[in-house]
Protein backbone atom coordinates (compact mmCIF):
# COMPACT_ATOMS: atom_id res chain seq x y z
CA UNK A 1 0.00 0.00 0.00
CA UNK A 2 1.14 3.55 -0.91
CA UNK A 3 2.07 5.58 1.88
CA UNK A 4 1.69 9.37 2.39
CA UNK A 5 4.13 11.71 1.17
CA UNK A 6 6.35 9.07 -0.55
CA UNK A 7 7.26 9.28 -4.48
CA UNK A 8 4.98 7.11 -5.00
CA UNK A 9 2.12 8.79 -3.92
CA UNK A 10 3.16 12.21 -5.52
CA UNK A 11 3.33 10.42 -8.65
CA UNK A 12 -0.31 8.96 -8.15
CA UNK A 13 -1.81 12.08 -6.71
CA UNK A 14 -0.20 14.22 -9.34
CA UNK A 15 -1.94 12.13 -12.12
CA UNK A 16 -5.00 11.77 -10.84
CA UNK A 17 -5.31 16.30 -9.75
CA UNK A 18 -4.69 16.31 -13.45
CA UNK A 19 -6.76 14.07 -14.82
CA UNK A 20 -9.56 15.73 -12.26
CA UNK A 21 -8.66 18.93 -13.90
CA UNK A 22 -8.59 18.37 -17.29
CA UNK A 23 -12.29 16.57 -16.64
CA UNK A 24 -14.12 19.49 -14.30
CA UNK A 25 -12.57 22.04 -17.12
CA UNK A 26 -14.34 20.81 -19.43
CA UNK A 27 -17.84 20.21 -17.40
CA UNK A 28 -17.30 23.38 -16.32
CA UNK A 29 -15.87 25.84 -19.56
CA UNK A 30 -19.65 27.01 -20.39
CA UNK A 31 -20.65 28.22 -17.26
CA UNK A 32 -18.99 31.92 -17.64
CA UNK A 33 -20.73 31.84 -21.04
CA UNK A 34 -24.23 31.40 -19.99
CA UNK A 35 -25.28 35.04 -20.99
CA UNK A 36 -23.22 34.49 -24.30
CA UNK A 37 -24.90 30.90 -25.09
CA UNK A 38 -28.25 32.51 -24.37
CA UNK A 39 -27.36 35.93 -26.81
CA UNK A 40 -26.41 33.76 -29.50
CA UNK A 41 -29.06 31.07 -29.94
CA UNK A 42 -31.64 33.23 -28.09
CA UNK A 43 -32.74 31.02 -25.54
CA UNK A 44 -33.82 32.23 -22.30
CA UNK A 45 -31.52 32.16 -19.05
CA UNK A 46 -33.07 28.78 -17.68
CA UNK A 47 -32.62 27.58 -20.95
CA UNK A 48 -28.74 28.50 -21.42
CA UNK A 49 -28.40 26.54 -18.39
CA UNK A 50 -29.10 23.23 -19.94
CA UNK A 51 -25.59 23.81 -22.26
CA UNK A 52 -24.16 23.11 -18.58
CA UNK A 53 -26.55 20.79 -16.77
CA UNK A 54 -27.66 18.15 -19.29
CA UNK A 55 -23.87 17.43 -18.86
CA UNK A 56 -23.96 17.19 -15.20
CA UNK A 57 -27.16 15.06 -15.87
CA UNK A 58 -25.45 12.83 -18.13
CA UNK A 59 -22.26 12.38 -16.29
CA UNK A 60 -24.56 11.73 -13.09
CA UNK A 61 -26.40 8.84 -14.64
CA UNK A 62 -23.55 7.14 -15.47
CA UNK A 63 -21.63 7.33 -12.37
CA UNK A 64 -23.40 4.22 -11.53
CA UNK A 65 -22.04 2.05 -14.35
CA UNK A 66 -18.38 2.98 -14.36
CA UNK A 67 -17.60 2.13 -10.41
CA UNK A 68 -19.11 -1.47 -10.80
CA UNK A 69 -17.45 -2.05 -14.00
CA UNK A 70 -13.92 -1.21 -12.96
CA UNK A 71 -14.91 -3.63 -9.95
CA UNK A 72 -14.41 -6.06 -12.82
CA UNK A 73 -11.69 -5.11 -15.08
CA UNK A 74 -9.55 -2.67 -13.74
CA UNK A 75 -9.36 1.37 -12.93
CA UNK A 76 -6.63 2.89 -15.57
CA UNK A 77 -7.41 2.01 -18.62
CA UNK A 78 -11.54 2.96 -18.10
CA UNK A 79 -10.21 6.27 -16.60
CA UNK A 80 -7.65 6.92 -19.94
CA UNK A 81 -10.54 6.04 -22.46
CA UNK A 82 -13.08 8.24 -21.26
CA UNK A 83 -10.47 10.76 -21.01
CA UNK A 84 -9.94 10.14 -24.57
CA UNK A 85 -13.48 10.30 -25.49
CA UNK A 86 -13.87 14.18 -23.63
CA UNK A 87 -11.05 15.17 -25.99
CA UNK A 88 -12.93 14.01 -29.24
CA UNK A 89 -16.57 15.42 -28.01
CA UNK A 90 -14.35 18.50 -27.07
CA UNK A 91 -13.54 18.86 -30.77
CA UNK A 92 -16.91 17.81 -32.13
CA UNK A 93 -18.40 21.01 -30.07
CA UNK A 94 -16.25 23.10 -31.91
CA UNK A 95 -18.33 22.18 -35.53
CA UNK A 96 -21.92 22.52 -33.54
CA UNK A 97 -23.68 24.35 -35.43
CA UNK A 98 -27.29 25.04 -33.66
CA UNK A 99 -27.90 24.70 -29.97
CA UNK A 100 -29.69 21.26 -30.41
CA UNK A 101 -26.34 20.13 -31.94
CA UNK A 102 -24.25 21.71 -28.99
CA UNK A 103 -26.82 19.97 -26.23
CA UNK A 104 -26.51 16.51 -28.04
CA UNK A 105 -22.94 16.50 -27.89
CA UNK A 106 -22.75 18.20 -23.96
CA UNK A 107 -25.15 15.42 -23.64
CA UNK A 108 -22.88 13.24 -24.44
CA UNK A 109 -19.46 14.33 -23.19
CA UNK A 110 -21.36 14.12 -20.09
CA UNK A 111 -20.75 10.24 -20.34
CA UNK A 112 -17.41 10.59 -20.74
CA UNK A 113 -16.95 12.70 -18.27
CA UNK A 114 -18.03 10.21 -15.45
CA UNK A 115 -15.28 7.86 -15.97
CA UNK A 116 -12.58 9.60 -13.49
CA UNK A 117 -14.87 10.99 -10.92
CA UNK A 118 -16.42 7.05 -10.71
CA UNK A 119 -13.27 5.55 -9.97
CA UNK A 120 -10.37 8.03 -8.47
CA UNK A 121 -11.13 7.11 -4.97
CA UNK A 122 -11.93 3.72 -5.87
CA UNK A 123 -7.97 3.46 -7.26
CA UNK A 124 -6.71 5.32 -4.50
CA UNK A 125 -8.76 2.94 -1.86
CA UNK A 126 -6.91 -0.02 -3.55
CA UNK A 127 -3.41 1.32 -3.63
CA UNK A 128 -3.27 3.70 -0.83
CA UNK A 129 -3.38 3.13 2.73
CA UNK A 130 -5.67 4.55 4.99
CA UNK A 131 -3.42 7.88 6.64
CA UNK A 132 -2.46 8.50 2.56
CA UNK A 133 -6.23 7.53 1.33
CA UNK A 134 -7.49 10.80 3.59
CA UNK A 135 -4.86 12.98 2.54
CA UNK A 136 -5.16 12.04 -1.45
CA UNK A 137 -8.45 12.44 -1.28
CA UNK A 138 -8.53 16.16 -0.25
CA UNK A 139 -5.82 17.23 -2.41
CA UNK A 140 -7.89 15.01 -5.69
CA UNK A 141 -10.95 17.23 -4.91
CA UNK A 142 -8.77 20.29 -4.83
CA UNK A 143 -7.83 19.27 -8.00
CA UNK A 144 -11.53 19.15 -8.78
CA UNK A 145 -11.93 22.78 -7.77
CA UNK A 146 -8.82 23.94 -9.62
CA UNK A 147 -10.15 22.15 -13.04
CA UNK A 148 -13.67 24.60 -12.12
CA UNK A 149 -11.74 27.11 -11.67
CA UNK A 150 -9.62 26.54 -14.94
CA UNK A 151 -12.45 26.08 -17.05
CA UNK A 152 -14.45 29.32 -15.94
CA UNK A 153 -11.28 31.19 -15.98
CA UNK A 154 -10.59 29.62 -19.77
CA UNK A 155 -14.08 30.18 -20.73
CA UNK A 156 -14.29 33.78 -19.96
CA UNK A 157 -11.09 34.48 -21.18
CA UNK A 158 -11.44 32.39 -24.92
CA UNK A 159 -15.18 33.25 -24.94
CA UNK A 160 -14.63 36.63 -25.13
CA UNK A 161 -11.44 36.58 -27.13
CA UNK A 162 -12.01 33.70 -29.88
CA UNK A 163 -16.06 32.40 -30.00
CA UNK A 164 -17.34 29.82 -28.67
CA UNK A 165 -15.29 27.91 -31.49
CA UNK A 166 -12.34 28.94 -30.67
CA UNK A 167 -12.67 28.45 -26.82
CA UNK A 168 -13.43 24.52 -27.76
CA UNK A 169 -10.25 23.90 -30.16
CA UNK A 170 -8.01 25.36 -27.55
CA UNK A 171 -10.21 23.23 -24.92
CA UNK A 172 -9.41 20.38 -27.12
CA UNK A 173 -6.02 20.94 -27.29
CA UNK A 174 -5.59 21.09 -23.70
CA UNK A 175 -7.37 17.30 -22.98
CA UNK A 176 -5.35 16.24 -25.00
CA UNK A 177 -2.19 17.12 -23.34
CA UNK A 178 -3.16 16.63 -20.23
CA UNK A 179 -4.48 12.77 -21.34
CA UNK A 180 -0.76 12.09 -22.45
CA UNK A 181 0.19 13.15 -19.06
CA UNK A 182 -2.00 11.33 -17.14
CA UNK A 183 -0.84 8.12 -18.94
CA UNK A 184 2.45 8.35 -18.49
CA UNK A 185 2.14 9.30 -14.77
CA UNK A 186 -0.37 7.46 -13.45
CA UNK A 187 1.31 3.72 -11.69
CA UNK A 188 -0.31 0.73 -12.95
CA UNK A 189 -2.94 -1.11 -10.23
CA UNK A 190 -1.16 -3.15 -7.57
CA UNK A 191 -3.69 -3.70 -5.44
CA UNK A 192 -6.68 -4.34 -7.43
CA UNK A 193 -8.18 -7.66 -7.06
CA UNK A 194 -11.15 -8.04 -10.09
CA UNK A 195 -14.66 -9.23 -9.12
CA UNK A 196 -17.18 -10.93 -11.65
CA UNK A 197 -19.17 -8.60 -13.38
CA UNK A 198 -22.92 -9.53 -12.07
CA UNK A 199 -25.78 -6.85 -12.63
CA UNK A 200 -27.97 -8.11 -10.26
CA UNK A 201 -25.36 -8.54 -7.37
CA UNK A 202 -24.64 -4.98 -9.06
CA UNK A 203 -28.04 -4.05 -7.97
CA UNK A 204 -27.87 -5.43 -4.84
CA UNK A 205 -24.83 -3.70 -3.23
CA UNK A 206 -26.45 -0.28 -4.93
CA UNK A 207 -29.84 -1.44 -2.75
CA UNK A 208 -27.15 -2.20 0.76
CA UNK A 209 -25.39 1.35 -0.23
CA UNK A 210 -28.61 2.88 0.05
CA UNK A 211 -30.07 1.24 3.17
CA UNK A 212 -26.99 1.89 5.32
CA UNK A 213 -27.64 5.15 7.29
CA UNK A 214 -24.27 6.54 7.00
CA UNK A 215 -23.80 6.63 3.49
CA UNK A 216 -27.57 7.45 2.39
CA UNK A 217 -26.91 10.28 4.53
CA UNK A 218 -23.83 11.64 3.04
CA UNK A 219 -25.03 11.00 -0.23
CA UNK A 220 -28.10 13.34 0.83
CA UNK A 221 -25.91 16.22 2.04
CA UNK A 222 -23.04 15.89 -0.71
CA UNK A 223 -26.59 16.21 -3.76
CA UNK A 224 -28.42 18.46 -1.79
CA UNK A 225 -25.58 20.85 -1.12
CA UNK A 226 -23.84 20.81 -4.57
CA UNK A 227 -27.60 21.57 -5.72
CA UNK A 228 -27.30 25.15 -3.88
CA UNK A 229 -23.44 25.63 -4.53
CA UNK A 230 -23.29 25.41 -8.49
CA UNK A 231 -26.45 26.65 -9.71
CA UNK A 232 -25.80 29.79 -7.45
CA UNK A 233 -22.98 30.28 -9.92
CA UNK A 234 -25.24 30.25 -12.62
CA UNK A 235 -27.51 33.16 -11.40
CA UNK A 236 -25.01 35.19 -10.22
CA UNK A 237 -23.54 35.80 -13.63
CA UNK A 238 -26.60 37.29 -14.98
CA UNK A 239 -26.59 39.79 -11.93
CA UNK A 240 -22.98 40.69 -12.89
CA UNK A 241 -23.92 40.94 -16.15
CA UNK A 242 -26.79 43.40 -16.11
CA UNK A 243 -26.31 47.06 -14.53
CA UNK A 244 -24.86 48.43 -12.07
CA UNK A 245 -22.26 45.66 -13.04
CA UNK A 246 -22.02 44.99 -16.60
CA UNK A 247 -19.49 42.70 -16.58
CA UNK A 248 -18.39 40.85 -19.88
CA UNK A 249 -17.32 37.09 -20.21
CA UNK A 250 -14.06 37.30 -19.17
CA UNK A 251 -14.37 39.19 -16.12
CA UNK A 252 -17.44 37.01 -15.21
CA UNK A 253 -15.23 33.83 -15.49
CA UNK A 254 -12.85 35.60 -13.22
CA UNK A 255 -15.27 35.81 -10.42
CA UNK A 256 -14.89 31.78 -9.94
CA UNK A 257 -11.21 32.32 -8.45
CA UNK A 258 -13.40 32.45 -5.79
CA UNK A 259 -13.31 28.73 -5.64
CA UNK A 260 -9.77 29.31 -4.62
CA UNK A 261 -10.57 29.32 -1.03
CA UNK A 262 -12.83 25.85 -1.93
CA UNK A 263 -9.38 24.57 -3.08
CA UNK A 264 -7.73 25.45 0.22
CA UNK A 265 -10.73 24.10 2.33
CA UNK A 266 -10.01 20.63 0.71
CA UNK A 267 -6.54 20.29 1.38
CA UNK A 268 -7.33 20.58 5.07
CA UNK A 269 -10.42 18.95 5.37
CA UNK A 270 -8.62 15.25 6.29
CA UNK A 271 -6.62 17.03 9.51
CA UNK A 272 -10.12 18.57 10.26
CA UNK A 273 -12.12 15.47 9.99
CA UNK A 274 -9.60 13.96 12.07
CA UNK A 275 -9.97 16.71 14.63
CA UNK A 276 -13.38 17.76 15.01
CA UNK A 277 -15.43 14.49 13.05
CA UNK A 278 -16.51 14.01 9.94
CA UNK A 279 -20.28 15.10 10.48
CA UNK A 280 -19.30 18.13 12.64
CA UNK A 281 -17.27 19.18 9.54
CA UNK A 282 -20.17 18.83 7.16
CA UNK A 283 -22.42 20.84 9.65
CA UNK A 284 -19.73 23.45 9.51
CA UNK A 285 -19.34 23.62 5.94
CA UNK A 286 -23.57 24.35 5.67
CA UNK A 287 -23.18 27.25 8.20
CA UNK A 288 -20.69 28.46 6.47
CA UNK A 289 -22.46 28.36 2.92
CA UNK A 290 -25.48 30.40 4.55
CA UNK A 291 -23.06 33.08 5.90
CA UNK A 292 -21.81 33.56 2.42
CA UNK A 293 -24.62 33.76 0.89
CA UNK A 294 -26.44 36.13 3.22
CA UNK A 295 -23.04 38.63 2.48
CA UNK A 296 -23.58 38.31 -1.37
CA UNK A 297 -27.26 39.96 -0.46
CA UNK A 298 -25.44 43.51 0.11
CA UNK A 299 -25.41 45.47 -2.87
CA UNK A 300 -21.47 45.77 -3.63
CA UNK A 301 -19.11 43.92 -5.93
CA UNK A 302 -16.52 43.14 -3.37
CA UNK A 303 -19.39 41.93 -0.84
CA UNK A 304 -20.93 39.16 -3.67
CA UNK A 305 -16.87 38.22 -3.89
CA UNK A 306 -16.47 37.35 -0.35
CA UNK A 307 -19.95 35.70 -0.08
CA UNK A 308 -18.58 33.74 -2.96
CA UNK A 309 -15.11 33.08 -1.11
CA UNK A 310 -17.06 32.06 2.20
CA UNK A 311 -19.52 29.78 0.42
CA UNK A 312 -16.50 27.72 -1.81
CA UNK A 313 -15.22 27.09 1.47
CA UNK A 314 -17.68 26.39 3.24
CA UNK A 315 -18.97 23.86 -0.03
CA UNK A 316 -16.00 21.83 -0.76
CA UNK A 317 -15.07 21.36 3.45
CA UNK A 318 -18.53 19.52 3.35
CA UNK A 319 -18.02 17.84 -0.36
CA UNK A 320 -14.36 16.69 0.66
CA UNK A 321 -15.47 15.35 3.91
CA UNK A 322 -18.97 14.08 2.55
CA UNK A 323 -16.88 11.97 0.15
CA UNK A 324 -13.97 10.84 2.54
CA UNK A 325 -16.63 9.64 4.77
CA UNK A 326 -18.68 7.19 1.96
CA UNK A 327 -14.71 5.84 1.36
CA UNK A 328 -14.19 4.92 4.59
CA UNK A 329 -17.63 3.91 6.02
CA UNK A 330 -18.41 1.23 2.68
CA UNK A 331 -18.36 -2.06 3.88
CA UNK A 332 -17.60 -3.68 0.28
CA UNK A 333 -17.85 -1.80 -3.25
CA UNK A 334 -16.27 1.04 -2.35
CA UNK A 335 -16.17 1.78 -6.04
CA UNK A 336 -20.29 1.63 -6.45
CA UNK A 337 -20.31 3.60 -3.13
CA UNK A 338 -18.33 6.53 -4.39
CA UNK A 339 -20.38 6.11 -7.48
CA UNK A 340 -23.78 6.79 -5.54
CA UNK A 341 -22.42 9.61 -3.85
CA UNK A 342 -21.57 11.68 -7.06
CA UNK A 343 -25.00 10.46 -8.94
CA UNK A 344 -26.72 11.88 -5.75
CA UNK A 345 -23.96 14.65 -6.32
CA UNK A 346 -24.54 15.18 -10.29
CA UNK A 347 -27.89 14.88 -9.71
CA UNK A 348 -27.99 17.50 -7.40
CA UNK A 349 -26.56 19.79 -10.24
CA UNK A 350 -28.64 18.99 -13.07
CA UNK A 351 -32.00 19.95 -11.19
CA UNK A 352 -30.95 22.75 -8.54
CA UNK A 353 -31.54 25.30 -11.28
CA UNK A 354 -34.64 24.28 -11.92
CA UNK A 355 -35.36 24.91 -7.89
CA UNK A 356 -33.74 28.23 -8.07
CA UNK A 357 -35.40 29.35 -10.98
CA UNK A 358 -38.30 29.70 -9.32
CA UNK A 359 -36.95 32.01 -6.55
CA UNK A 360 -35.52 33.75 -9.24
CA UNK A 361 -38.50 34.60 -11.26
CA UNK A 362 -39.95 35.86 -8.25
CA UNK A 363 -37.40 38.03 -6.31
CA UNK A 364 -34.23 37.34 -8.42
CA UNK A 365 -31.29 37.34 -6.49
CA UNK A 366 -32.29 37.70 -3.14
CA UNK A 367 -34.84 35.19 -4.11
CA UNK A 368 -31.97 32.79 -4.58
CA UNK A 369 -30.57 33.47 -1.70
CA UNK A 370 -33.77 32.61 -0.01
CA UNK A 371 -34.27 29.60 -1.55
CA UNK A 372 -30.80 28.64 -1.01
CA UNK A 373 -31.21 28.95 3.01
CA UNK A 374 -34.34 27.10 3.13
CA UNK A 375 -32.64 24.28 1.47
CA UNK A 376 -29.47 24.70 3.53
CA UNK A 377 -31.36 24.08 6.65
CA UNK A 378 -32.61 20.78 5.04
CA UNK A 379 -28.50 20.13 4.61
CA UNK A 380 -27.68 21.17 8.65
CA UNK A 381 -30.57 18.62 9.77
CA UNK A 382 -29.22 15.87 7.72
CA UNK A 383 -25.89 16.71 8.50
CA UNK A 384 -27.36 16.41 12.85
CA UNK A 385 -28.65 13.35 12.18
CA UNK A 386 -25.68 11.70 10.59
CA UNK A 387 -23.25 13.09 13.33
CA UNK A 388 -26.00 11.21 16.23
CA UNK A 389 -25.34 8.17 13.93
CA UNK A 390 -21.93 8.73 14.41
CA UNK A 391 -21.72 8.89 17.94
CA UNK A 392 -24.07 6.11 18.41
CA UNK A 393 -21.89 3.71 16.65
CA UNK A 394 -18.41 4.92 18.73
CA UNK A 395 -20.41 4.40 22.31
CA UNK A 396 -21.32 0.90 20.53
CA UNK A 397 -17.48 0.15 19.63
CA UNK A 398 -16.47 1.20 22.85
Amino acid sequence: MIAPHTAAFWRATLALCLGSFMVFANLYVTQPLLPMIAEQFGVSALQSSVSFTISTFTLGISLLFYGPLSDAIGRKGIMLLTMMGITLTTTCLAFAGDYQSLLILRAAQGLFLAGLPAIAVAYMSDEFNADALMIAVGIYISGNSLGGIGGRLLGGFLGENFGLIGTFEIMALLSLSLTLAFAWLLPASKGFLPKPLRPKSMLHQLAAHLANKRLLLSYLIGGLSFFIFVNQYSFITFVLKDSPYSLSAQFIGLLFLTYLSGTYASAISGKLGKRYSQPVCMMAGTVIIMLGSAVTLVPSMYAIILGLLINAFGFFLTHSTASSWVSLNAKSGKASASSLYLTFYYLGASTGGIYLNMFWQRAHWAGVVLGSWLMLLVILALGYRLRRLHGISQQTSL
